[in-house]
This record gives structure tokens, sequence and C-alpha cells, in this order.
């Protein structure tokens, strides 16, 4: 536990002062930074700067170191060896990425060497089938020009015979046949093929076979306001509707209504101006009807992720559980009064105190009964939400941001995980003369916030870096409170004077 420094059973163990070595440093100087005794104080190297109290700037400190100490443990180092855990399975899949690509290069080398072997046969085919085509042609000239040769070499022994005999009437009765002799013999065209081809150009080769794509190898720094994101997978990206449509209404009968919180798609439970909690589903039918312990009115209501409902009790000083009907206390405060509470993805419990003198405001971060975080200022200092009592509700976005709605302060103020000061929102430039007043806030699938401004009647939606997105005020709400949204982002609005939880659509 962790505890003021003034209650530690040890003292404080106060510097020397290195000027007034007599002296012990209780004072610290805002603007030196540095311990300084009483008679420092009188000095005029410290003249009119702001002075503080060595324990209370040794407190702030150790906030600080805490707030720096959380935001390394929860955020920054599971990052890291997150990180770190990817590379050996980054190598794994550039090995077996390498691995592909060779057995792919391969294949296509075989596949074009089929294709060229293919070419290949088949030109290889067509000269094959011309040559004996052609052959098949000379054999059968050669067959009748050898015919020709025959005939003409035995009618010359013939001539030569004639030419030589002394019978009259064998010479008288010859008859030429030189005409039919002396056609000339046909000219043999034969048609001998030829292979022609162009220059290889080897990049319009390398482009058929194929080239390898590669990415270049980066680091995204990623941005320090979205360090805490990615906590969870993104989701489909959705569109808005036009218009918003109201779906249907629960009349939980309270004669005011303060807040809702969904048990699941199709039942939700809600508080009012009495000492009851409700459970109601969506056919608009009561299931079940619990009294707190203490017969005080509760402050505010969340669901664990078990299932469990959860409760703040100011008057007691207690969150309280509720498990099948019976209600055990949680967490006791001492000096610190509970309002509004949330839980957490991770199954811790955020809860915003006010202090008894209601001078101080804070997020205390539980783990079942045992605090782990406290977030109160920003790195100036400065004090994150308005003090006093006033209604401050709370939950955690997809991104793991700590949104407040703070009525007192007219803000929408959100945090990071580590209690990291993001932004505050004060509401839309439009119209300029109506005052933003957030009651109750939710976050949807896509880390959108959405925060009811109570009395101009509407709810606004905002980007999870601050920026302004759309209303959602054409659904007759009246003074609507308390909000949550469902798996499918579907918006309940809890709207005060009508007692009744008004369901709407937003997205495509």
């Amino acid at each position: 536990k962790v505890v003021p420094f003034r209650q530690r059973r040890s003292s404080p163990n106060y510097p020397k002062c290195p000027k007034h070595t007599k002296k012990r440093c209780e004072l610290h100087c805002e603007q030196c930074d540095v311990p300084i005794c009483t008679r420092c104080l009188s000095t005029r190297k410290h003249k009119e700067h702001k002075i503080i109290d060595i324990v209370a700037n040794f407190q702030r400190k150790k906030e600080i170191i805490q707030t720096e100490l959380l935001e390394l443990e929860k955020s920054i180092y599971p990052k890291y060896q997150e990180t770190a855990s990817t590379i050996p399975v980054r190598k794994a899949d550039l090995h077996e990425h390498s691995k592909k690509f060779t057995t792919d290069l391969i294949q296509r080398g075989e596949d074009l060497h089929r294709e060229v072997d293919a070419i290949i046969e088949k030109l290889k085919s067509e000269s094959d089938e011309n040559e004996a085509n052609c052959l098949a042609f000379l054999n059968d000239q050669e067959k009748e020009i050898n015919r020709g040769v025959s005939e003409i070499a035995r009618r010359i022994l013939d001539l030569k015979k004639l030419s030589k005999s002394n019978d009259v009437c064998l010479v008288a009765g010859y008859t030429s046949q030189i005409a039919e002799l002396s056609r000339p013999p046909p000219n043999l065209n034969v048609s001998i093929p030829h292979f022609s081809c162009q220059e290889i150009n080897t990049a319009q080769l390398s482009e058929l076979f194929g080239s390898l794509s590669l990415l270049p190898m980066t680091v995204d720094e990623p941005d320090n306001n979205t360090a805490s994101q990615g906590a969870e997978s993104s989701p489909p990206s959705r569109l808005f509707l036009d218009q918003p449509e109201f779906i249907r209404a629960i009349n939980t009968r309270f004669e005011l209504l303060y807040s809702v919180t969904c048990l699941s798609d199709d039942k939700i439970w809600t508080r009012g101006n009495n000492n009851i909690m409700k459970l109601h589903n969506h056919k608009k039918e009561l299931l079940e009807s619990i009294k707190t312990k203490s017969e005080n009115k509760p402050w505010d209501l969340a669901v664990t992720k078990t299932g469990d409902l959860l409760y703040t009790d100011p008057w007691d000083s207690s969150v309280n559980r509720v498990t099948n009907k019976e209600i055990q206390p949680l967490i006791r405060f001492r000096g610190w009064i509970p309002r509004n509470l949330c839980s957490t993805s991770s199954g811790d419990l955020l809860v915003v105190v006010n202090s008894d003198d209601n001078e101080e405001t804070k997020v205390v971060r539980f783990s079942g009964s045992t605090k782990i975080q406290n977030i109160q200022f920003n790195d100036k200092g400065q004090a994150l939400f308005a003090p006093q009592s006033y209604t401050k509700y709370i939950c955690e976005n997809r991104n793991m941001d700590i949104c407040v709605a703070d009525y007192l302060g007219r803000a929408v103020v959100v945090v990071n995980q580590a209690g990291r000061h993001r932004f505050t929102y004060t509401g839309s430039s439009f119209p300029s003369t109506e005052s933003f007043i957030p009651v109750g806030i939710a976050t949807d699938s896509q880390s959108r916030i959405l925060a009811a401004d109570c009395m101009n009647h509407r709810i606004h939606v905002i980007e999870n870096d601050g920026r302004f997105l759309r209303y959602i005020d054409n659904c007759d709400l009246f003074i609507p409170l308390g909000l949550c949204v469902d798996t499918k982002d579907n918006l309940l609005v809890a709207e005060r004077d009508s007692g009744k939880v008004k369901i709407i659509q937003y997205y495509i």
C-alpha cells in the first residue's frame, strides 16, 4: 500500500544544505529545482521564486516516478517485448519466403524450358515433314527424268542403225519423232527450309520470365500520442449513417434515470434516484432488481469481464461487487469518496474519487482491491480534473486511453494508460454560443468517444485524437446522462426525466 510520506514510521531523511552546513533543507525551490534551507530562502538567488515544502516535492516526484514506472511496466516494456518476440518469427518467415522464391524460380525456369523445348520439337517436326515431302517429290521427278533418258538413249540407237541401213523401204517408212523428244526437261524448284530468328532481347526475356519485388526495410517510429494504441487489433472501419436511427426505448420506471451499462448485447443494468439497481432485457422485461447493501443510492454502475455488477456507494465510501445477487464490499476508502467507475479490458478497475474536503479529484486504478495507480496531475503538476463531488463518468477506450467526462470542468479529459495527459475536448467549435456540459461517456469499436451533452440534448462523437466528428441530435433526446455502447456499436442512452434507455444505431 502506498501512503503519504509523513505517515511512514521512519522520519524524513532531509539533505544538508551545501551552503549552510548546520542547516538541513526542508524546502524546495521550484525555479532552481534544488533543495534549500530556511537561510537560503532569504538570499537574493531565490528571491521571488516559488518555494514549496520539500516533502511535498518528494511526494510529487514519487507520483511522477510511479506514473513513469507504470508506463514502462504496463505499456512500453510489453511493447518492446512484443516487438522483440516478432523478430524470430519474421526471420523464419523470411527464410520460408526465400525458399519458396527459389522453388518458384526453378519452377519458372523449368516451365520456360518446356515451352522452348516444345517450340524446338515443333520446328524440327515441321522441318522433317518438309524434307520428307521434298524428297518424295524429287524421287518422283527422278523417275520421270530417268524414263525420258532411257527413251532418248533407245531412240539414239535406233536412229544410228537406221542411218547405216541401205534398206530403202525401212528408211522411207521412218516418221520423225523429234518433236516429242525435243521438249526440255522440267526445272525442279524445291524450297530449302531456312531458319529465321530475332536477336535475343535480354530485357524482354527477363520481363517474360518474371521479376523479384523487393520491399524496403524500414523502421516506423510510432507517434507518442498513439504509443498505447494497438492493444487490440483494429476492427474494420465503419461508416456513419447519414442520420442516426432510433431503434427502441426501454422504460426502466425510474422517476429519474442516471446510468446504464451493458451486461450483454441484449441485457442492461440501470440505476436511478433510489437504492434499486435494475436488470432489463431488450424486450423491455425486468429480469432482476437488487437493493444496495447500505440502502444508500448507488452513484454509478459497471460490469466486470466475468459479468459481476459493481457499484459505488459514496455515503459508505465503498465499491461493492454483486455476484449471484450477493453483495460484498470490494474496496473501502479513507479520506476519499468514490464516485464514478468502469471496468477495463485487462480486468482492472478505474474509480473516480474526491477528497473528503472536495478540494481534489483523481482517478485510481485497482487490481482487485489493490491500488496500483493514481492519475491526478499532468506533467506540469497541474490538476487534470475539476475538484468537488460533481459527476465524472469514466470509461476505457479500445486503445487503452482513459476518458473522463468532467461535468464541472466542462470538458472530456483523455489520458493514456500510464496517466499522461493526451488531450482535453471542450466541445465543437460550432455553434460556439452553447456551453458543452458533458455527463455520460462511452467508446466504440472504432476507438471513437461519445459524450452526452446533457443540457444541449445531444451526443458528441469525437475521434480518439480529440477531433469533433459529428452530433447525434435527431432522436428526440432530452437530458441524456449515462451512455454505453454494445458490441454491435449500438448506442444506449439513459434519459434522465423520461426514465427510458434509448437504443440508437449510428453506423451503417
